[in-house]
């Protein structure tokens, strides 16, 4: 099975053409080596995709036949990504939910609380 088709088949990526464009840009490795989408994946590979400044990695199990639920991922890959690309995920996903979300210019009642707190 063509890479490109693997990566969309378990979900890494929503469509096929994500996964070509993110292998074309040099962003998806097999067994450490740079690849091309027409590659093909067997069992036993192990797959690196680099995403938002993560290295996330995949163990090949089995290769299905067409794109698989979510509840059925776990039967085609074993996740095999180091406890620190885990880490720097969970940081960056509690950042976002911390942080302010300012959408256009301030309001009146925004200004108050920041003079508020600038006294």
């Amino acid at each position: 099975m063509r890479v490109d088709k693997f990566l969309w088949s378990v979900r890494v990526f929503k469509t096929r053409s994500l996964a070509t464009a993110a292998i074309r840009e040099g962003k998806v490795f097999v067994g450490g080596v740079l690849i091309k989408a027409s590659r093909e994946v067997k069992p036993g590979e192990q797959i690196s995709v680099r995403r938002n400044g993560i290295t996330r990695e995949w163990k090949v199990m089995d290769l299905p036949r067409s794109r698989v639920g979510a509840s059925l991922v776990e039967h085609y890959t074993i996740e095999v990504t180091s406890q620190e690309e885990l880490d720097k995920m969970e940081t960056i996903r509690i950042s976002r939910r911390k942080a302010p979300k300012m959408l256009g210019r301030p309001t009146k009642r925004n200004r108050r609380d920041w003079n508020k707190w600038m006294q």
